[in-house]
Parts: structure tokens; sequence; C-alpha cells
């Protein structure tokens, strides 16, 4: 009974994170759920197709998943129905989603083989951002370098590429075929590999032809004078059903037919890279803009008719010609959005305004929950295991030694792993994936701890009359107990680290923000989302440690 009663309170606790992490989404009408890649130009359009929805219909109840990851996770979450649409790419979507071998098949076609997937094709945004490979101006120059044909000549740069874009069938595999490229590259994420180059750790790397830090890095994209990347027109992709499941919604998001063209797409990424604004601030002053201008045209038709058609109706390529990307402007935000001069961007951008941002708390809460759901279940299941277990040696070691080799898979790996199983994202296989690694401590401890019981306790119990079960709560589980809190405490502070990968797969908490800063490379707000965690760890060591305390005294009392 002393265990029951040591045990009330974190019990209750793991219980109910359990209840929360599996229960929230059934209290709440279905919502729309937009999503996004992991870099910044997908978190921006998700955050304009976000705030455009609510504005078409503000009953609506709109989630915005960001940061989900790849192409392969965010397309997989679509068609699982986790989310229900997300800005793509033409080219991306032939070459990566439908496996074609080349691009420039009809949209009807296109259409024709998404429909069995239950997804479709359409709001063509305006512009088009397609891969390129580019390196420092300087460095280009020096070897005279302009085109991608030219890199053949030199086998000892280096090339950091992005991970997505080493995997990809339009990336680094065909690319190297077609231009018989000798470079063994490195793979980046892609925020790190500018810094990188920058800092003049790799020679060339794979760019987005609207990514701001082209102009900002005095950057040179080679020439694709082979002709190997595709166009990619941006486009929404989103499940068949959406426009009856949200039709107020979908109507507002048809709005946005042709209104991003190349410049404002590289002013925006501009915003948020350089000048360190939020998304969502981004997303808004866009929008706001955008509406003035169209209640403007027409009595301006005249005079800004040979800069800005939108794109055609009848197909998703944008109208407007590509901008060049190394020719887009030093001063990005220039006609787009209110600019921030740097010493107002420095100041909102401070550690302690990022940490005690207005999302804390909701990130909190999510951590909170993946934490102690995952503990909670580790518990759950690995306490009786152990019990049942520890008379039989050879299959508790059997047990143990595959807790241990649970902890060998790496945790983007295990994510990737369950959402294949399960066909799904967010928390579900995010407390799946904590739980299985919260394991092992919890079942190696109550091993240990029950082992460490004095036999002769145990015996003399025994000659007392006791059952066995009687014998298992009266004197084996009450002196293991300081023990089996420990594999508790240790799976604590695991589950909390491993609990921000969870963010790559729309799981939320903390991770949310050192994935956006990564994507950024933003030292600041990666700090503020590694401190506040750090911060939760050193709370609940306290917490155990009090619970120590107070077990500790109750037995000497």
């Amino acid at each position: 009974m002393m265990l029951l009663r040591g045990l009330r309170p974190l019990l209750f606790l793991l219980l109910a994170g359990v209840a929360l992490a599996t229960g929230t989404h059934a209290w709440a009408a279905e919502p729309l759920r937009i999503g996004s890649k992991r870099f910044t130009e997908s978190y921006i359009l998700a955050e304009i197709l976000a705030q455009t929805a609510r504005a078409g219909d503000p009953a609506a109840a709109v989630e915005l998943k960001q940061g989900l990851g790849n192409t392969a996770i965010v397309h997989a979450a679509l068609k699982a129905g986790s989310i229900d649409v997300y800005a793509e790419y033409l080219g991306t979507i032939e070459r990566e989603i439908l496996g074609h071998a080349t691009t420039g098949a009809p949209l009807a076609q296109l259409q024709a083989e998404l429909r069995p997937l239950g997804l479709a094709i359409g709001v063509p945004l305006g512009f088009n951002n397609g891969y390129a490979l580019a390196m420092r101006s300087a460095r280009a120059r020096a070897l005279g370098l302009t085109a991608v044909s030219q890199l053949k000549g030199q086998p000892a740069l280096r090339l950091g590429l992005s991970n997505e874009f080493l995997g990809r069938a339009d990336g680094w595999p065909g690319l190297s075929r077609r231009y018989a490229l000798p470079q063994t590259p490195t793979g980046l994420d892609h925020g790190l590999a500018y810094r990188a180059l920058a800092d003049d750790q790799i020679d060339v790397t794979d760019v987005y032809t609207t990514d701001a830090q082209i102009a900002a890095l005095d950057l040179t994209v080679l020439a694709d004078d082979a002709g190997f990347f595709p166009r990619y027109d941006a486009v929404l992709l989103y499940r068949v059903d959406l426009p009856r499941r949200h039709p107020r919604a979908w109507a507002a998001l048809q709005t946005l037919r042709g209104r991003i063209d190349e410049a404002a797409m590289i002013a925006m990424n501009a915003q948020a890279e350089i000048q360190r604004q939020p998304f969502d601030a981004i997303a808004r002053a866009f929008l706001a803009k955008s509406r003035s201008q169209a209640v403007g045209a027409p009595a301006a038709a005249s005079a800004s008719a040979s800069g800005s058609a939108p794109a055609s109706a009848s197909t998703p390529v944008a109208a407007s010609t590509p901008a060049s990307p190394s020719a887009s402007a030093s001063t990005p935000a220039s006609g787009s959005s209110p600019r921030l001069e740097p010493g107002v961007a420095r100041s909102t951008s401070g550690l302690w305004a990022r940490i005690a941002g207005p999302d804390l708390g909701r990130l909190t809460a999510q951590h909170l929950t993946l934490v102690l759901g995952a503990v909670g279940l580790a518990a759950l299941v690995g306490v009786p295991l152990a019990v049942a277990l520890h008379p039989w040696p050879r299959w508790r070691e059997a047990l143990l030694a595959a807790c241990a080799l649970l902890q060998t898979v790496p945790s983007l790996a295990m994510l990737a792993l369950l959402i294949w199983a399960m066909d799904r994202i967010g928390p579900v296989p995010a407390l799946v994936a904590l739980t299985l690694y919260a394991l092992l401590p919890v079942l190696r401890n109550c091993t240990v701890g029950l082992s460490e019981v004095p036999q002769g306790l145990t015996t003399a119990g025994r000659a007392l009359g006791l059952t066995r079960g009687q014998v298992l709560r009266s004197i084996q589980l009450p002196l293991a107990l300081p023990v089996m809190l420990a594999g508790l405490r240790t799976a604590t502070s695991l589950s909390i680290g491993t609990a921000t990968m969870a963010a790559f797969i729309g799981a939320g908490g903390y991770g949310e923000r050192i994935v956006t800063g990564l994507a950024l490379n933003d030292q600041a707000l990666l700090l503020a989302g590694a401190l506040p965690a750090a911060a939760l760890a050193l709370a609940l060591e306290a917490t155990f440690g009090a619970m120590n305390w107070w077990l500790a005294r109750r037995r000497r009392g």
C-alpha cells in the first residue's frame, strides 16, 4: 500500500498526460489542416494559406502544421488525411510524387494520376521557384565558372547539398549523371548550407531561385546549360474532399490564384531570413498589400497592365517570367510589405523576447504532454513486464536486449517508420516513439530494484505465510521503489530531449522553434527552443527529487 500511496501523485500526472495526448483532437470539430515543408518559403506560404482561409471562413477551425519535413513526409501526411492542403511545386509533383522520368505532362494527366490517391492540384500561385547550384561570386570569378557543366573540370570543389536534394530524382542523382560530375557532396540542412558557404566551409550548394540569401550573400547562380532542372511552378496540392468539407475556406484560397510573383516571394523570404520578421507578420502584410492593390486595380488598370498579370486559370504554370535570382534587389523588401529598420528588427528578435513569445504556453503544454504521456505509457507497460519476467532471467534479459536495440534506432528514422506503419503524422506516432525509447530505463531499473531486494526478506515473508502477491506488494516493490523512481527520472530526462524531434512530424513542442531556427539559420530561435526544454528538465528533476525526499521521510517516519 505504501507503494501505491507513494506513486499516486506521479501516476496521476502521467495518466493525465496520456489522456491529453490521445484525446485532445477527439473533442474538437474537424478542422482545416494546412501543412508546410521545412524551409522558409513553405512556412510563409502556409501562413498565407491559413490567414486567407480564416478570413474567408471565420467560423472554421484552421490548424497550421509547420515544418513537417521533406516531400515524402508531407505527402504521406496529405494522403493519410493528417493535413488537407499545402503549397507544392509542379516539378516536385511530377518527379517525386508521381515518379515521372521527365516533366511537362499536361495538367489533365497529372490530375488523373493523382485522383486515385484522393489528391488534386489547384490554385497556381503565380511564381516559379526552381532548383539551381550557387557559389560565392568571388570564388566563381576566380575559377571562371558560370555554368554547371564547368564543375566537371573542378573535382576538388567542396559541394554541400541539402539532404532532400541529395535523395531526389530531380536533385543530385539525376544532375550528377546528366553532367557527369565527379564530386562527392556532403549532406547539410538547407539553412545551415548558407552559413557554411559564407564561412568558406563549402564551395557549392543547392539553392531555390527565390531564396533571399542569393543576393544577401552575393552568390552566383550557375547556369543549367544542359536544361536538367524542370520548372517548379507553385500550386496547391490538396485532398479532393477539401472543397466539400470547407467550401467557404476553399473559395477564399481560390483568390490567391496568380497573386504571388517571384519578386514578391523573394521579398517575403528576405523579410524572414534577413530581417527576422515572424512568418505570420510577413503573411499578414502581404495579404493587406495585395488587398489594397486589388481595390485600387480598376482605377489604375491602364497604368499597371505591363507588370503583374495573374496566371491563367486554365494552367498551373505561372504567367510571369522567372526573375533572375542573381539579380534580386539588395533591398528585397522594397515594394512589398512594411520594412523593419535593422535596429528595430534586432530589438524585437532578442533572446528573451523569443523565449517568452506568445506561443510559449502552447509549446510547453504540448511538450509536457508528450513527455508525461510517453513516460506514463512506458511505466504502465514496463513495470508489469519487469515484475512478470523477474523470476525468469533469460526472458528478462532478452526483453532488455530488445529495448536496448530500440535505442540504437535514430529518432528521425523511428518517426519515419511509425508514420509509414500508422499512416499518420502528429502526436500519436510521436508518443509511440517516445514510449519505446522510455521503456529501457523503466524496465532496467525495475529489474535492478527487484533484484536488489535481499532474498532473506522474501524467504521470511513466505515463511510467515504470505502469498507471492503479498510478498511482491508488501516487501519487494516498496524496497525497489527508489530504484524504480530513478528509472522514471531517467526516462523523463531522455524524453524531454527526444521530444524536440516530434516537431518534424507536426507534434508540436519546443522542437517547433528549433526546427524553424534551423530553417532560418536563426541562433536566437534555436536557443528559444532549447532553453525552455532545459528549464523543463530541471523542473521535473526537482519534482523527482522532492518525491524521493518525501518517500524517504515517510519510510523513516
